[in-house]
């Protein structure tokens, strides 16, 4: 058949080869061109610690070469139309709409994943700031769900069909589902929240006031987030949770507090001030005290059975390990001083005072017993 299509073949039958044949030259020259730019910004954006520009070009490298195939493939199309009267020409336009649509969302969906690996990636050392792994990923998928989801409204389209029922429907559809799942609703948007606020992150200490919530932030999904709490109990809270109550975040403290409060026996009060002033210069002259911060050593109180002076000052350091570690030496310096000055820690003591008569008495009367 074919070789008998080609005896008979009369290219006076087919005025349209020749532009079909210039067309496809320029297709493939294109393309050619197009590998060779791409091979060539491969090596120097390799050289760059930019991630968008390695991003941008892995993931434009395969839409940009099917986008050249289908522009080309179009024009060839129109010159076959303008030749034809085909029924099979007659929708050129709405796919030549919707192969533009889908080349496109492919392209901002493959630069989405590229951006994100390449942030979540540990060769990726040029960072102002450490990258939240989990805003990262709920990012990554916003934004691809969002795409998609245009991309296929903006194909309907131009296949004819009307969107403004799907968007009629969708808007119904969402009132019923609001109304059906809206505890699940209200966790989806306080997790959002947290993605957009981001009072804590992942492997933060966070703790609330308002409820008994305490622990290392392991993951923040959608609906709830995972804390592992310090008996290394998994807990399960509702982002929702997180709208209604405080949250405190110590691993963002700048400093740690020391506060104490220290007695020493009435019998030392003569060597009190002394006992301040040489606390007040120990902590001064200490390495691990923020002297930018607050730092008081005064006489704070007459108590029962001492006199109370208190310490208040805050360290450098914010690890907890450290931060007792630390403590722990001032106490222990407090502690050689007030030994050091001839005092000592007052403890509780009673004193009773008895009437000598009244103990003459009571030996009397028990020597009368004796007898």
């Amino acid at each position: 058949m074919f070789e008998q299509w080609w005896n008979n073949f009369q290219p006076d039958q087919y005025p349209w080869l020749g532009d079909v044949f210039v067309v496809v030259i320029i297709i493939l020259t294109a393309n050619l061109f197009f590998s060779r730019l791409m091979a060539r910004l491969a090596v120097k954006f390799a050289a760059t610690r930019n991630l968008w520009d390695d991003a941008l070009l892995e993931a434009a490298r395969k839409p940009a070469l099917l986008m050249i195939w289908a522009v080309g493939a179009s024009h060839v199309l129109e010159i076959i139309v303008r030749s034809t009267q085909a029924e099979i020409f007659t929708a050129l336009e709405s796919l030549r709409a919707v192969a533009v649509v889908l080349i496109l969302a492919w392209f901002l969906v493959s630069l989405v994943r590229q951006v994100e690996l390449r942030l979540l990636s540990d060769d990726y050392s040029a960072k102002d700031e450490p990258i939240d792994r989990t805003t990262v990923m709920a990012l990554g998928k916003l934004v691809r769900s969002a795409v998609i989801i245009v991309s296929a409204l903006m194909v309907l389209q131009n296949l004819g069909y009307s969107i403004s029922g799907v968007l009629a429907f969708g808007g119904i559809g969402g009132i019923a589902v609001g109304f059906a799942a809206k505890d699940m609703l209200a966790n989806f948007f306080g997790g959002l929240m947290v993605y957009l606020d981001r009072p804590f992150s992942v492997g933060d200490w966070i703790r609330s006031p308002d409820k008994d919530i305490e622990g290392t932030v392991e993951n923040i999904g959608w609906r709830q987030t995972r804390i592992r709490t310090f008996d290394q109990r998994p807990l399960y809270v509702p982002n929702a949770t997180f709208m209604q109550i405080s949250v405190e975040n110590p691993s963002r403290m700048l400093n740690r507090r020391i506060y104490e409060t220290i007695g020493v026996r009435y019998q030392d009060a003569t060597r009190l001030p002394e006992i301040i002033d040489r606390v007040r210069s120990m902590l001064e002259n200490h390495a691990d005290i923020d002297l930018a911060k607050t730092l008081i050593v005064n006489f704070n109180k007459y108590n029962a059975s001492s006199l109370d002076f208190f310490i208040y000052t805050f360290t450098k350091t914010t690890n907890w390990v450290e931060y007792h570690r630390i403590k722990q030496n001032v106490l222990l310096q407090v502690l050689d001083i007030i030994h050091e000055l001839g005092g000592d820690v007052a403890f509780p003591t009673s004193t009773i005072k008895l009437d000598p008569i009244t103990i003459e008495n009571a030996q009397g009367r028990s020597e009368q017993n004796h007898e």
